[in-house]
């Protein structure tokens, strides 16, 4: 099972977006949606071909409010998110996953203010518990050249995810 997580842009409530127009409604309607940090929506999928496809289909919502777009491949790494860009790679075998280790994008996780944490602790019109207390800072990209990661050093963090990215996404 591959797994999705949108990370939604800073100004919009993405959950709402996504659900308030029909086609968008539609794609994700067989999904069970979940909450894993500060304004994102997350789902899981049958395998990272159907990952990409259902990115690809939301692409113009995707565009619109959605700051990040990830995928987690267990037959890739059990623990490091791709960019969509480079789970597109992997999906038409223009990489392999062994190449995808080089290039990476950590985030920090930390707990969301007060404020953000009063708005996410809401229940939804749908009855849905709103979510987490934890939201993903400062992106730091690194470059790994040995088994250990440098460390996050942007601010002080309880936990980090590991993104890797395409080596455009890196010098961009």
């Amino acid at each position: 099972m591959a797994r999705v997580c949108l990370l939604g842009d800073d100004d919009v409530d993405l959950r709402y977006e996504l659900l308030s127009r029909e086609t968008a409604r539609e794609a994700l309607a067989t999904y069970d949606l979940r909450q894993p940090y500060h304004n994102s929506v997350a789902l899981e999928t049958v395998s990272l071909g159907a990952a990409v496809s259902l990115l690809n289909d939301l692409n113009w919502y995707l565009v619109r409010f959605v700051d990040e777009a990830l995928v987690l491949e267990p037959s890739v790494s059990d623990t490091e998110w791709l960019a969509r860009d480079l789970a597109s790679d992997l999906r038409d075998d223009r990489i392999t996953p062994d190449e995808s280790d080089r290039f990476l994008k950590v985030y920090g996780v930390v707990a969301a203010d007060e404020e953000d944490a009063a708005a996410d602790g809401d229940e939804g019109s749908d009855g849905t518990h709103r979510g987490p207390d934890r939201r993903l800072v400062d992106p730091m990209f690194v470059t790994r050249t040995g088994p250990e990661l440098p460390d996050y050093d942007l601010r002080d963090v309880d936990e980090t995810v590991v993104v890797r990215v395409t080596e455009g996404e890196f010098g961009a």
